[in-house]
């Protein structure tokens, strides 16, 4: 049963400060622009003001990582990974990460704010594939046409002398387009999955509508009705993107807040339910325990 109002929301509000999260902060881009490309470091934006170090936090902003040397491990939603020279960590916008806290981090960080890109080239590169893997192993011809398309990004994100601010960010706009579909291929590559864009924009718009609901709704219908989509139109949209059913899209996304709260925050069952739309504690817990085959306090004590 999904409880509604302010209870849930006080409940949500709570357990989501627990897990700091980093907004893209414009103001630290060159001419202000929607996205950052820089070496790595400690005092960069991409750090998420965390710095190096194995504090978790989410951030609302693309991240990826070109790694110039390894092997580094960084930990993303529950699953360490270990990158080594040539590797790419592509990090996407509400994920929980945390930087290795020995591990050097050298090569070249990149971020972008959610709409830099147009629609188009959103749904070409698969920009919000949660289902794909976050590390990357392009092979070695790929490797240095990424590098060169990298460069190429570096140069036109520095270069605000030689145009217009207005040409400046639609050349860059291309320049990066260019990389991410490069990026895109690797990540396509990586799932066992064909590069092309999604067959429509039904999967897209109910996965966005998931990720901003799912603390409140966990119902199909209503969330083919706040689309204009029938239940089979969303049942296909879903399955031909994903291989499940939209009902198991949404218990993951559920399922996987609650191990971030579990595993990151010491707030009670009874509130970790709530937050992501359980009014009882119990039913929680029974959801929990069918989906992962543990209870919620089991999860908890083998994180520790």
């Amino acid at each position: 049963m999904i409880e509604r109002g302010g209870a849930r929301t006080s409940a949500h509000r709570a357990a989501a400060e627990h897990i700091r999260t980093y907004p893209f902060d414009p103001s630290a881009s060159v001419s202000g622009v929607g996205m950052q490309v820089g070496p790595m470091g400690t005092d960069r934006p991409w750090a998420g003001g965390a710095g190096l170090s194995r504090r978790v936090h989410r951030i609302d902003f693309h991240v990826l990582l070109f790694f110039r040397r390894g092997p580094v491990r960084h930990t993303v939603d529950f699953a360490e990974y270990e990158a080594g020279a040539g590797d790419i960590l592509w990090i996407r916008p509400g994920q929980v990460h945390s930087f290795s806290a020995t591990d050097p981090y050298t090569g070249t960080a990149l971020t972008m704010q959610p709409g830099f890109l147009p629609r188009a080239i959103v749904e070409a590169t698969g920009l919000y594939r949660y289902d794909r893997p976050p590390l990357l192993h392009p092979g070695e011809e790929q490797r240095a046409a990424l590098a060169a398309s990298l460069e190429q990004v570096e140069r036109e994100y520095l270069d605000t002398s030689t145009l217009p601010p207005s040409l400046h960010t639609s050349v860059l706009r291309h320049a990066l387009t260019a990389l991410m579909l490069r990026v895109a291929h690797v990540s396509a590559q990586a799932a066992a999955d064909e590069c092309r864009p999604q067959p429509d924009t039904t999967f897209t718009r109910f996965r966005a509508a998931v990720e901003q609901g799912f603390t409140t709704n966990h119902s199909v219908s209503a969330y083919a009705d706040e689309l204009g989509y029938s239940r089979r139109t969303l049942v296909r949209a879903v399955r031909a993107a994903t291989g499940q059913t939209p009902k198991g899209f949404i218990d993951r996304r559920v399922v996987l807040e609650a191990k971030r709260l579990l595993a990151h925050t010491d707030l009670p069952v009874g509130r970790i339910g709530a937050a992501v739309g359980f009014a009882d504690a119990a039913n929680f817990s029974k959801f929990f325990q069918q989906h992962t085959g543990v209870t919620p306090a089991g999860f908890r004590a083998e994180q520790v």
